[in-house]
């Protein structure tokens, strides 16, 4: 038996007895996940790593579907430019699989739950939102963004001028029992961390064109 079957085996004893550490989860992150992770992206799936495992220990906490879209669609758009682009999958099934989640399900649901949003105007979005969320719904930031992002996508949204925007958003978190304020904190890190992602890989660029052209000189 592999050292890595092992591991496995050994944490996955561990989590039938008790919830994993942020210390485990890593453990077990970088033991299914044996690549280097570019710096550009390490802060992110670091963050991302102990927000998962911070949710697993809370026994309110539910993975419905607003959780299982915000976790997909903000995954998907932190690690835009990700190299190389065929380990993203297994990252994402690593950070879900370390701290106790389904990454297959997670994924089926966000698919089949964006597919119920699709090419709705936002009055639409706004009463399929009310009408599958009956139940009490756990605050998170993923679940803030899985809220964001599929009111986002409809049809007549990106007309709106940002003050109907951020007022449409507020009474809908209002609406569904959610802090207004917080949620607008969430969506303003969210915004902030995808422009300086994209800044960030421009100055990368910029920077090897020059040291490419440099090179060429000598």
């Amino acid at each position: 038996m592999s050292q890595h079957t092992l591991t496995l085996l050994r944490f996955t004893y561990k989590k039938l007895k008790e919830k994993l550490t942020v210390s485990d989860s890593k453990k077990l992150f970088h033991e299914q996940f044996p690549y280097v992770i570019p710096g550009l992206y390490k802060r992110i799936v670091d963050e991302m790593l102990v927000e998962l495992n911070l949710l697993d220990h809370q026994n309110e906490f539910t993975e419905d579907y607003l959780f299982c879209v915000g976790l997909t669609e903000t995954f998907k758009e932190l690690t835009k430019g990700y190299k190389p682009e065929n380990h993203l999958d297994l990252l994402f099934d690593s950070l879900c699989s370390s701290t106790n989640f389904e990454a297959k399900a997670i994924k089926e649901i966000s698919q089949k739950s964006q597919n119920e949003f699709k090419e709705k105007s936002s009055k639409d979005i706004i009463k399929l939102l009310k009408d599958k969320s009956n139940s009490k719904l756990y605050p998170s930031r993923i679940l803030n963004l899985g809220i964001y992002i599929l009111i986002s996508k409809g049809q007549d949204f990106i007309e709106k001028n940002e003050s109907e925007k951020n007022k449409m958003i507020s009474d809908i978190f209002e609406n569904l029992s959610l802090s207004a304020n917080k949620a607008e904190k969430d969506i303003g890190i969210y915004k902030s961390s995808i422009s300086k992602m994209e800044q960030a890989k421009e100055l990368i660029e910029e920077l090897k064109i020059k040291e490419k052209k440099k090179n060429n000189k000598i």
